[in-house]
C-alpha cells in the first residue's frame, strides 16, 4: 500500500511558525529525508533554498540547511526570492532540489515549505508521501559520515539571474517606456526584483510593500489586498497597477480607474493575445473548477478550449504537462507559463500583459475587460464532527439547485482540504438566483451538520 501524506498539502507544508510542524525539528527531518530521497549517483548533490521576508524563515532556513548537509547534499542560499525564481534556479544550477520557504499569502505568523524537483516541477503527491515515510523512520544509518557532510554557500547573483531571465521573457524590441506603474510587493519575496524589472525594462515605477521588516508580509498590501493597490493607482494617476503576493507566484492587476482584474481577465488576455500570434500550444488553457463561466464561453468564441482541475496551481500544472498545453491559471492569481517557467509566477503574467498594452496603444481598461463575468457568489460554512455533504438532506439540496441553474449556470460545492468547512459557490447569468441558491444550500448543510451523529 502506498504511503500517504499528512504534513504536506496542496502547496507544501504549512502551519504556524514555531509549533508543529513550522518546527526547527521538523525542517530538520524534512531536510535529511528530502536529502536522502534525491541522492541519486555519486555526483556531488546540491539543493538550493530561497525564503520570503517572515522573521520565521531565519529558523528554518538554517534548520533546513543542517538537515541537507547531514543527508550529504551542498546548501545554496539565495535569500528572498520569489518561489518561481527558486524553480528556474534549481533548473539552471543543475541542483538536485529546490526549497522555498514561505507561507505565499498567509500573515507573517505562518510559514511553509514547498519543493520543486530537479526538473523544477513541484514534487508530486507520492514523492511527498516517500519523503514524509522516511521522516517518520530512523534515518540515522543512512545519513553522511564525517567525510561526506555537505557544505553551505551563498548565492551571491541569485537576483540578477532571476531579472535578467524575468527580461528575457518580454518581446524583444518592446520597452515600458511612458508607463507609468505601481507594483505592490507585499514586503514579499519579489521587493526587490519586482521593481528593477520593471524600471529597468523603461517604466516609471512607483513600488509599494517594499519595506519588509519580518512581520509586515501581505499586512494590509499585496494581492490579497487589492483595495491598497488600486487606490494608489488612481492617487498617483498610473497606467497599470501590480499586486503580488509573499511569494510573488500571484498577480492581481488594476487598471487606470481603479478597477480589479483577477485571474481569469489575465487568462483570457493571455490566451487571445497567444492564440493569435500562433504560440498557444494545446488549442486552450488549463484552469480550476472556480475559473468563471464568462472565460469558459470566451475562449469558446475563439475556437478555444478550457480544461478544468480542482483547485491548486500544482494540478493546473499536472494536465499542462499530461495534455501540452503552454498556458494555464486560477481565477486567484497563479499564472503558468510553461514557455517560461515551471509554477506560477506573477511578475512574468505581467510582463505579458504589460507586452499587450503596450503593442495595442490602448488603456488597460480597454485591454484588460475582454469578457463580462458571471454572477458568482462563494461562501464558507463550517460544521464540527463528520463532513455533512454525504447526507441525504444535503444531496437532495445539491440536486434541487443544480436543476434550477441547468443550462444558465454553474453549482461547485467541495470540502475545503485543510479545515472542517464546505465551500459552496454558484454562478449564473440570474443574480438574484444564484445567491438565493448559495443562501439556501448553505443552510441545508449548517442544519445537515447540526443533526450529525458526532456534531458537537
Amino acid at each position: 500500500m502506498a504511503p500517504t501524506r499528512h504534513l504536506f498539502g496542496t502547496d507544501g507544508i504549512r502551519g504556524t511558525a514555531n509549533i508543529e510542524p513550522m518546527t526547527a525539528e521538523t525542517a530538520l527531518a524534512l531536510g535529511q529525508a528530502a536529502g536522502l530521497r534525491f541522492t541519486r549517483g555519486a555526483h556531488r548533490h546540491r539543493v538550493v533554498i530561497g525564503k520570503d521576508t517572515r522573521l520565521s524563515g531565519y529558523m528554518l532556513e538554517p534548520a533546513l540547511t543542517a538537515g541537507f548537509i547531514g543527508a550529504g547534499m551542498d546548501v545554496v542560499l539565495v535569500g528572498p526570492l520569489p518561489t518561481p525564481a527558486i524553480a528556474m534556479l534549481t533548473r539552471s544550477l543543475r541542483a538536485d532540489l529546490g526549497v522555498m520557504i514561505s507561507a505565499s499569502h498567509n500573515p507573517f505568523e505562518d510559514n511553509g515549505i514547498k519543493l520543486f524537483g530537479p526538473d523544477g516541477f513541484k514534487l508530486s503527491d507520492a514523492t511527498e508521501a516517500e519523503i514524509e515515510a522516511m521522516m517518520a523512520a530512523d534515518r540515522s544509518a543512512q545519513l553522511a559520515g564525517p567525510r561526506r557532510l555537505g557544505r553551505a554557500s551563498r548565492l551571491e547573483d541569485a537576483q540578477g539571474r532571476y531579472i535578467e531571465a524575468a527580461k528575457a521573457s518580454f518581446p524583444r524590441g518592446l520597452r515600458l517606456d511612458g508607463l507609468r506603474i505601481v507594483v505592490d510587493c507585499a514586503n514579499g519575496a519579489a521587493y526587490r526584483v519586482a521593481p528593477t524589472v520593471l524600471w529597468e525594462l523603461g517604466a516609471e515605477v512607483i513600488p509599494l510593500g517594499v519595506a519588509p521588516d519580518g512581520f509586515n508580509i501581505n499586512r494590509g498590501c499585496g494581492s490579497t489586498v487589492p483595495e491598497f493597490l488600486s487606490a494608489e493607482v488612481q492617487r498617483q494617476e498610473a497606467h497599470l497597477g501590480l499586486a503580488l503576493d509573499g511569494d510573488a507566484d500571484r498577480l492581481i492587476l488594476c487598471d487606470e480607474a481603479g478597477r480589479i482584474v483577477d485571474g481569469d481577465q489575465v487568462l483570457a488576455l493571455i490566451a487571445r493575445s497567444w492564440s493569435e500570434s500562433g504560440r498557444l500550444v494545446g488549442g486552450g488553457v488549463v484552469a480550476t473548477v472556480m475559473s468563471n463561466l464568462g472565460l469558459e464561453r470566451f475562449l469558446a468564441g475563439r475556437g478555444l478550449t478550457l480544461h478544468r482541475t480542482r483547485v491548486g496551481d500544482r494540478y493546473v500544472v499536472e494536465q499542462m504537462r499530461a495534455e501540452r498545453f503552454n498556458v494555464g491559471g486560477e481565477q486567484s492569481g497563479h499564472m503558468i507559463l510553461a514557455d517560461y517557467a515551471t509554477t506560477g509566477d506573477g511578475l512574468l503574467a505581467a510582463l505579458q500583459v504589460l507586452a499587450v498594452l503596450v503593442e495595442q496603444g490602448r488603456p488597460a481598461s480597454e485591454t484588460l475587460s475582454l469578457f463580462a463575468p458571471l454572477p458568482q457568489v462563494l461562501r464558507n460554512v463550517r460544521y464540527e464532527g463528520a463532513p455533512p455533504l454525504a447526507m441525504p438532506s444535503v444531496r437532495a439540496a445539491i440536486a434541487e439547485a443544480e436543476a434550477k441553474l441547468a443550462g444558465i449556470g454553474r453549482l461547485l460545492i467541495r470540502p475545503s482540504g485543510t479545515e472542517p468547512v464546505v465551500r459552496v459557490m454558484a454562478e449564473g447569468e440570474d443574480a438574484q438566483l444564484v445567491a438565493e441558491l448559495v443562501a439556501f444550500l448553505c443552510e441545508r448543510i449548517a442544519a445537515a451538520a447540526a443533526r450529525a451523529p458526532d456534531a458537537a
